[in-house]
This record gives structure tokens, C-alpha cells and sequence, in this order.
């Protein structure tokens, strides 16, 4: 197939960068069908921490994918070279192309496109896709790092529920597999193939549960001297062409995880600090402190200038507003003739979830009993069969329940569920 007109192709790109960072995929499709027909496409993000992984296209494949099994695919994927080739994904052995992007200061992404055709895709297509995946890659840093108050909280909550369900998953299925593999390695067993075999599997299986769990620290945390590194690269071009001295003091326990949001959150702050401090006259030195207590995570900006700057400046309040929305406080004091301190304390811990009147308020019965039975695992034909309702008004109620609980996934909407006791006998 031939390649689209260049100009189609930057109106599409227009259109990805354009889209909230939940609807992507579905412009990119369209971008990426003129030119390289498809199934569906999934993208795994450190960029984002409150929904890492998302999907477009079949739901025979969307609604089964995993971020596990995303992962393996970025394990064989090298940045900015495209890959193509067969990988079971969604319980299927699929051909896919896939591309991996990292930005510089950035956690990076991957996108795997599952092809309709079993062939490589013909000429530069690869290539195209890299550079559009490029782009949007570069798109999700920059938003991170730029997320509104609001969004903050909301992914405060949701990188902390996320956990909570991954541990609880990890811990009732490891011990299950394990007993698997007590039985099957009993000397009481005389088919040894088939013990091998199962144990086998069992192991496999093990190893994906422990890799989610990796997988979300990974995708959630990064450690505090490599986040501070990330602040350094952006701090040098601010003192570029200034007489000002800048000094980084570097934490003292530079592989202490942080979470992404909050070391965002804390480059915007310090960024936003220095910027406003630099606005000053007769300054000559600005310091910089960041160290990781036992639950917070503390900033120190100190300068030797006029020491006239107000809390109730503009910069200041917006400042307050960015370390209130990630539940933490921020403090000024500033001294005439003696220099200004900004600090700031950053929890290290997500909040508690909302209760279950204030999540569930908002639900209709209809769409109350729709979530019920989406918390059971039930898939839309079930959840239609099982209310005498078509597949079609399942999905719309589905949609609408994402919105008003304001998360991304059926999997975060049943995990709120079940942290509120709405439950629905089986």
C-alpha cells in the first residue's frame, strides 16, 4: 500500500496531539489505517501514572490484552527500532509491529500495532510509525509534567488503588500457584511428563504475576537520584545566560523510589521556584535541596536576594495550588536585605480512596447494577444476558460509569467497587 500525502499525515498528527491523552489511539488508528491496515493498536506509558496502558480497536484483543504481556513486547523492542514479528498477545499469537520512544527525561512509551497482514509492513512504513510514535511519546512527557491540579489528585488516588489491587492479585494467586507446584512435585505422582509439564506452566504463570507487580513500580516510581538528574537537565538552560550561581544539592539516598506524579510534581515546583526567584534583582546565588524522608519528600529553594517576594504574589499561589492538588504544603519565607526560602513537603504515600457514598452517589440503580456485575469479571454479553438488555446499552452504561467514577479502565471502576462493598451474588 502506498504512503498517504505528507500533508495528511501532519493533519493527523495534529489530530493525536490534539486529543486528551485517554482518546489517542483512536486518531492515531485512523492516521495509521491510510497506510498500515490494523486490529488494533495498545500503547504502555511511564508517562502517565494514573493509566499506564490503554487500548484501541477489537475488543476480542482490547478487552484481553494485559500490561504484562505488553512488557515482554518492550523487552525485545530497542528505542527508535521498529519491530515487527508474531508475540502472543490476548491469548492469541498475533503479528505485530512495535515501536519504543524515550524521549530525553523522559520514562518513554511503546506502541504495538497488531497488524491485519501476516507480512512485514512494505517500504517505510515502520519508519513512519516510529517518528508519529516519536512525537506523541514527547506529547505524554510534556503533559506530565504540566498536569493540572486537579489531574494530580485524581492520579494520586488511582496509581494508589491500582497498587492495592496488584498486591492483592500477586498475594492470593502466588499462593495458590504455589500449592500447584507442592502437589505436582510430590513423589506420590508417577506421570512425570505431565508433572513437568504443569510445573512448567505454573512457573510461567508466577513469573507474569510477579512481572505485573515490577511492572507497576516501574511504571509508577522512579528513583529520587535519577529524578533529580532529570531536574538538573531542565534547570541548565534557565541559568544558561544568567549571572546567577545555581547549586543542586543531590539526595543523600539517591535509589530511594519516588512516586512519578510527586517527582513531577516536584520538578514543576523547583522550576517554578527558580523562575520566580530570578525575576529578582541583586541576586547572586540560588540553592536547591531535595531529599526523601520517611513519608514526604522535602524541597528547599533558598536564594541571597531582596527577600521581597510575597505568598500572595501570583507565582506564589500558583506554586501553593500545584503542591495542595498533590496533597502537600508549601511554605515562603522571605526576609528583607537577608534572601527568600521556598520549601515544600511532598506526601510519599497516596491518599485513601473516596468512601463509597461519595463514589457511588452519582450511579443510577441501572448503572449501579451494571458496575455490580462488572466487578464479578462478567464481560458486556454476559452483563447483557444476565439483565435482559442488548450488548449496545451495556457499552453506553459502561461509558457513563467511567466518567462519573472518574477513572480510565473496567478494571480501576471494579476495584472501586469492590473498596465500596457493592457486590452482586453471583
Amino acid at each position: 500500500m502506498d504512503l498517504p500525502d505528507p500533508r495528511t499525515v501532519l493533519a493527523a498528527a495534529t489530530s493525536v496531539l490534539q486529543a486528551p491523552i485517554g482518546a489517542m489511539l483512536e486518531p492515531l488508528s485512523q492516521a495509521l489505517a491510510q497506510f498500515l491496515p490494523h486490529r488494533a493498536l495498545a500503547m504502555l506509558t511511564g508517562d502517565c501514572a494514573r493509566h499506564p496502558m490503554k487500548a484501541h480497536g477489537e475488543p476480542a484483543i482490547t478487552e484481553k490484552i494485559t500490561s504484562a504481556e505488553l512488557a515482554r513486547v518492550g523487552g525485545t523492542v530497542g528505542v527508535g527500532e521498529p519491530w515487527y514479528g508474531r508475540v502472543r498477545l490476548a491469548g492469541e499469537d498475533l503479528p505485530m509491529l512495535a515501536v519504543a520512544s524515550r524521549p530525553a527525561g523522559a520514562s518513554g512509551g511503546l506502541l504495538v500495532v497488531v497488524t491485519s497482514a501476516e507480512e512485514a509492513p512494505a517500504g517505510p512504513a515502520g519508519e513512519l510509525v516510529q517518528r508519529l510514535w516519536d512525537l506523541i511519546a514527547l506529547e505524554l512527557m510534556h503533559r506530565a509534567e504540566n498536569l493540572p491540579p486537579a489531574d494530580l489528585t485524581g492520579n494520586r488516588l488511582a496509581a494508589g488503588e491500582r497498587a492495592r489491587v496488584i498486591a492483592e492479585l500477586t498475594s492470593t494467586h502466588a499462593a495458590t500457584l504455589q500449592s500447584l507446584l507442592g502437589t505436582l512435585r510430590s513423589r506420590t505422582l508417577d506421570d512425570a511428563a505431565a508433572r513437568r509439564t504443569a510445573t512448567d506452566l505454573a512457573v510461567s504463570a508466577l513469573i507474569d504475576l510477579r512481572a505485573a507487580a515490577d511492572l507497576d513500580s516501574t511504571l509508577s516510581e522512579e528513583p529520587a537520584g535519577a529524578a533529580f538528574d532529570r531536574l538538573t537537565g531542565k534547570l541548565a538552560p534557565l541559568m544558561r545566560h544568567s549571572q546567577v550561581s545555581l547549586e543542586l544539592a543531590e539526595p543523600r539516598d539517591p535509589d530511594r523510589a519516588l512516586p512519578a506524579d510527586i517527582a513531577n510534581t516536584a520538578q514543576a515546583l523547583v522550576r517554578g521556584a527558580v523562575v520566580t526567584m530570578l525575576e529578582q534583582d541583586g541576586l547572586t546565588r540560588i540553592r536547591v535541596t531535595w531529599e526523601p524522608a520517611e513519608s514526604e519528600l522535602h524541597l528547599v529553594v533558598r536564594d541571597d536576594g531582596p527577600g521581597t517576594l510575597a505568598a500572595d504574589a501570583l507565582p506564589m499561589r500558583r506554586l501553593a495550588e500545584l503542591a495542595a492538588a498533590a496533597g502537600g504544603r508549601l511554605f515562603l519565607d522571605a526576609v528583607p536585605g537577608w534572601g527568600t526560602t521556598i520549601s515544600a513537603a511532598l506526601p510519599l504515600h497516596p491518599p485513601a480512596p473516596p468512601q463509597s457514598d461519595a463514589a457511588l452517589a452519582a450511579l443510577k440503580p441501572r448503572e449501579l447494577e451494571v458496575l455490580a456485575r462488572l466487578a464479578r469479571g462478567l464481560r458486556n454479553r454476559q452483563i447483557a444476558e444476565d439483565l435482559l438488555i442488548s450488548e449496545h446499552t451495556v457499552k453506553f452504561h459502561v461509558a457513563n460509569i467511567l466518567d462519573k467514577l472518574g477513572v480510565g479502565s473496567r478494571t480501576e471502576a471494579a476495584a472501586l467497587a469492590h473498596t465500596c462493598g457493592l457486590a452482586t451474588p453471583a
